[in-house]
């Protein structure tokens, strides 16, 4: 069996641009991992993520703040954080070059 490729999630970053940049890097049996990059990229006000599923998020790269409705988080590099399905959240703020880890889990019935 061939060696797998290696990644590295902090070379090869796009530029900045008008929306966050989502790399897929796994999808299987409702798993999925992207590689998220922000350049000082917010969630639109009043917009709130309420996603069906678990999601654990950490910070590779940079600096972010998330926001709950109960008060906000500040990230930096190592930082992570499992965000339980339908816990509203947003993106408060992030720095240049800021990369994520995101791990979406797959939904489980109760």
């Amino acid at each position: 069996m061939a060696m797998p490729p290696l990644q590295r999630l902090t070379h090869g970053l796009p530029a900045p641009g008008t929306d966050e940049d989502i790399l897929p890097l796994y999808a299987s049996q409702g798993v999925l991992i992207e590689r998220i990059v922000s350049h000082r990229h917010a969630s639109p006000p009043g917009f709130w993520y309420d996603q069906p599923h678990d999601e654990w998020v950490t910070l590779v790269q940079g600096r972010a703040e998330l926001q709950f409705e109960e008060g906000s988080q500040q990230l930096v590099a190592g930082d992570s954080v499992l965000i339980p399905a339908h816990c509203r959240h947003r993106v408060a703020s992030t720095g240049t070059d800021t990369v994520w880890l995101a791990v979406h889990l797959p939904v489980v019935a109760d």
